[in-house]
């Protein structure tokens, strides 16, 4: 017979969104469980160590809640674990380099103290329905299956398995099922950072071009994008993507990781023999599959427009707010683009509505799983707007299991009302502060 569990909230998926959702209901005095298939919370922050958190500064100001509270921990370790510095790359704003490592102990911290029951290595599979929505998760790990009796369901799992098999309708990638590309990145250690970073080229296009030209490096690689890394002398490099892989396909992403990991050693390689600064220096923390971007999109409430975000939209029902541009990683060719997509001190926000299915009434989705249209996925997928979004699912869980009804029904205001409480920034029509 299978195990059988009960809780409050069902968390999939220990990404940047599942944390926030985790740890605010958790806060909340919810009796939360968080599945995650790894061994490691983060999401992105363990498939890619070192992968700066941007867009958490719209219009040069923090958005606020967990996002700082998790950014004010490690700044203020001794020594600090994580720092505010420019982005070099065009269009984005500020954004936080940190010890990887010590952020995701310190987030499994934050759900400990939570009381939020952290299940590693745990997959949830299948939901069953009845006429309450999804009624039990079947669920597995090393001890074998057992299921999950829910109140409410927030899927953060990043595919949306759990969404798509309670019947969520959904599209892939842009609609046409053309995806982002999936990343592979590793880390140089021993980089002469004043000779590397001394021309004013931020992506080295005339080494990349170089490298191409010669045959030495994929065609994809036209831009390297090459980052002063938290710790001196270390330099975070994400540029091997590998387009046209589906992301819901397990033997798809497998493959991408080998033939960009393949790609990540002919660069490694290159940059020690061609990029002044790196003749000293090795190949670190690859990572160990490859970082998806973008599969599922589901139907929601609403969903949320490139138009929406160019008016610098402040929507009434909006969780967190954002500048980031337009982060476009190689959909349907090898384009990359980085355009702004409100005017400098402007910003948008992203309504709860895009994170609530029609009619499943105990479900609701967050992070990269958010209702967006092309243009508006590629600005709202930063991580800090994924653990704000995770934010406010698991307060308006809470708020829907203290007051009744379905999560489509919840009063926007409540919501919004209570996020404010908790410290995040830049609601309702007030500036980020």
């Amino acid at each position: 017979m299978d195990r059988q569990e009960n809780t409050d909230v069902l968390v999939v998926g220990g990404g940047t969104a599942g944390f926030g959702a985790a740890v605010a209901a958790g806060r909340l005095g919810l009796d939360v469980i968080l599945l995650e298939a790894t061994g490691k919370v983060g999401g992105v922050m363990a498939f890619c160590p070192g992968m700066p958190w941007g867009a958490a500064y719209p219009a040069g100001r923090i958005i606020g809640g967990l996002m700082e509270e998790l950014i004010c921990r490690l700044e203020a370790m001794d020594p600090p674990a994580a720092e505010k510095r420019p982005c070099t790359l065009e269009n984005f704003g500020p954004e936080i380099v940190y010890d990887h490592d010590i952020a995701t102990l310190t987030m499994l911290a934050m759900l400990q103290e939570a009381g939020v029951q952290v299940r590693l290595n745990t997959s949830a599979f299948a939901p069953e329905l009845d006429h309450t929505g999804i009624s039990q998760v079947a669920c597995f790990d090393r001890s074998g299956p057992f299921k999950i009796k829910p109140g409410i369901v927030i899927d953060c799992s990043g595919d949306g398995d759990i969404s798509a098999r309670a019947g969520v309708p959904f599209t892939l990638g842009d609609g046409d099922g053309n995806m982002m590309g999936v990343t592979i990145s590793f880390h140089m250690v021993g980089v002469d950072w004043a000779r590397a970073f001394a021309e004013p080229d931020p992506y080295f296009t005339k080494y990349a071009e170089k490298g191409i030209t010669e045959g030495r490096l994929n065609p994809d690689l036209a831009k390297l994008y090459l980052m002063k890394g938290f710790n001196k002398g270390t330099v975070f490099c994400n540029s091997v993507h590998v387009r046209g892989v589906d992301g819901t396909d397990p033997a798809a992403v497998g493959q991408a990781t080998q033939e960009g990991r393949r790609r990540c050693q002919q660069l490694a390689q290159f940059l020690r023999t061609d990029v002044p600064g790196f003749a000293n220096a090795h190949m670190s923390l690859l990572s160990p599959i490859a970082g998806v971007r973008e599969t599922r999109k589901f139907e929601a409430l609403y969903r949320v427009t490139g138009e929406d975000l160019a008016r610098g939209t402040r929507f009434a029902d909006g969780i967190v707010c954002c500048d980031n541009p337009v982060d476009d990683v190689m959909r349907a060719d090898a384009g990359m683009t980085h355009d702004a997509i409100v005017g400098k001190g402007s910003y948008y926000t992203i309504p709860f509505r895009c994170l609530v299915p029609q009619d499943m009434p105990n479900l609701m989705f967050a992070g990269r799983l958010v209702s967006a249209d092309p243009v508006a996925f590629a600005s709202v997928r930063g991580m800090p707007q994924c653990v704000a979004m995770g934010q406010a699912t698991g307060t308006a869980a809470a708020l829907v299991l203290r007051h009744g009804g379905t999560v489509q029904g919840l009063d926007p205001e409540l919501l919004v009302g209570e996020l404010a409480r908790q410290g995040v920034n830049g609601l309702g029509n007030a500036g980020p502060t």
